[in-house]
């Protein structure tokens, strides 16, 4: 296992014309983070130094052609194109995209070629980053895609986990969505890394209904009766630990999700409402379920504020301390599983 200082940081620029790039700096800012890891931004020197002189920022930083030149110790900026890049904060701006896509696909190659160890997002705006070279509603699908797995958006603070059934779908199109074998790859996804990823050897998760009041058998939808219910019943079957459906209007209220060490989400705005109402500014998305560990803030590109100096950078560095900490966790939980009297769980 690599020494803390060691353990290599990638970091993607997200829309330069949003608060991504205050928020990475302000984060470096402080010489004693280089005491944790070794930070690469993937943008180019020219941007950095445009940023940095923006909101008067003090740091200095080593300026490489590619990921195989990175110093330890440094802060490290991968010149990933040599433009000059015409920013304009809060505004949208599809030639800006290009830039974010160039970014997290350089990040992306070097995080497959264990160039960087692991990968941290700044925001990006999902529209103006769609292009012929991608067409995906956000991050976590276009990385499912180069890091095989099976990804799973996974909310995380320090005290809740919120995983999702679906994430970026239209409400309307949700219920037609979720099957027994949705249910039980996201299960599988969520179990596996709280064991791997938070040290949590026999986990206990959550599921929330599909429908208000779960339905009320039958009599606002049957989903929840005809889907959901015998699916956590044969997946408890196995031995996991998993609990439900429970009805989401009152299961935050209660407190009842302190009992758990998950909770998964029918859908979107189910799972991250309560979760930035109890944690915004201090919660982490994680993509849980690749082969390699990417973080990124709980927020987005926050045009409103853009470059007027005023953005929280607490979620960023949150991120980076998750990606640390899971890293480490990995890193342990191989070494424990090559233990023979170590008996791997069995698959849903």
């Amino acid at each position: 296992m690599r020494k803390a200082e060691n353990v290599i940081v990638g970091i993607s620029i997200g829309d330069l014309n949003g608060v991504g790039g205050e928020i990475i700096l302000k984060t470096l800012e402080d010489d004693r983070i280089l005491e944790l890891f070794t930070p690469v931004i993937f943008a180019s020197a020219k941007t950095i130094t445009f940023l940095k002189n923006h909101f008067n920022l003090t740091l200095n930083f080593n300026g490489i052609s590619n990921a195989n030149q990175i110093i330890t110790g440094k802060i490290n900026v991968v010149n990933v194109w040599n433009d000059r890049v015409n920013i304009h904060f809060g505004e949208e701006d599809p030639a800006i995209g290009q830039y974010a896509i160039k970014s997290l696909f350089a990040a992306t190659k070097a995080l497959k070629e264990d160039a960087i160890d692991v990968l941290v997002t700044a925001p990006i705006n999902k529209h103006t980053i769609q292009s012929d070279d991608f067409k995906f509603p956000g991050h976590t699908d276009y990385l499912a895609q180069e890091l095989g797995g099976h990804s799973l958006m996974f909310m995380v603070n320090n005290t809740l986990r919120i995983g999702l059934l679906t994430d970026h779908v239209p409400v309307k199109d949700v219920a037609s969505c979720i099957t027994p074998e949705l249910i039980k790859d996201k299960v599988q996804t969520v179990y596996k890394s709280l064991q791997q990823d938070f040290n949590i050897r026999r986990p206990k998760i959550a599921m929330l209904g599909i429908n208000p009041h779960t339905g009320d058998h039958g009599v606002i939808g049957t989903e929840d009766d005809t889907i959901m219910r015998p699916t956590l019943q044969a997946i408890n079957d196995t031995g996991k630990l998993v609990y439900g459906p429970y009805a989401a209007d009152s299961f935050f209220g209660s407190g009842n999700y302190k009992n758990f060490d998950a909770i998964i989400a029918a859908y979107h705005d189910q799972g991250l409402i309560p979760f930035k109402t109890l944690s915004f500014g201090n919660g982490v998305n994680y993509t849980a379920g690749l082969s390699k560990i990417r973080t990124s803030p709980d927020h987005g590109t926050a045009f409103e504020i853009a470059g007027k100096g005023q953005a929280d950078n607490n979620s960023f560095k949150e991120a980076i301390f998750l990606a640390l900490k899971l890293y480490q966790n990995r890193m342990e939980y191989a070494e424990l599983t090559k233990n023979p009297l170590v008996t791997p769980q069995k698959k849903i």
